[in-house]
Order: C-alpha cells, then sequence, then structure tokens
C-alpha cells in the first residue's frame, strides 16, 4: 500500500497518530485487540477506517517486529 495508513499532525487530535484520513487513534485498535475484540467490532465501532487500513498497519508492525528480531 503506497499510501499512507497512519498520519500525526499538531491539528489534529494533538498530533496522536490516527488513521489517515480519520480522527480515529491507532491506539483505538490496539486497545480492542488487547481486550480481545475483533476487527469487526473496531470497524463497526470506527466506520471512518476501512478494513483494508487495518490490515496495512497489522501487516506493517508485523514486518517490523520480524526486522526486529532477524
Amino acid at each position: 500500500m503506497s499510501k499512507r495508513i497512519i498520519t500525526s499532525s499538531p491539528d489534529v487530535m494533538g498530533g496522536t497518530p490516527v488513521f489517515a484520513g480519520t480522527r480515529v487513534p491507532v491506539q483505538t485498535l490496539l486497545d480492542y485487540l488487547k481486550a480481545s475484540e475483533s476487527i469487526d467490532d473496531f470497524l463497526d465501532g470506527f466506520p471512518t477506517v476501512a478494513r483494508e487500513q487495518v490490515i496495512a498497519f497489522l501487516e506493517e508492525a508485523e514486518e517490523q517486529i520480524v526486522k526486529m528480531v532477524a
């Protein structure tokens, strides 16, 4: 995915990292997942976030983790 997945700007949520084009903090997704909620539950609660954004974020996080431990 060549588009930005996450953005951060002082003008949006005080610089909190959010899904691009939304005001939904990435931390909210992580909180849902930590609470054993599904991606579908998250998307139902935050319809401005696309499934593709969530999947791209998780794939990027996985890639970064694999690089760290390799």
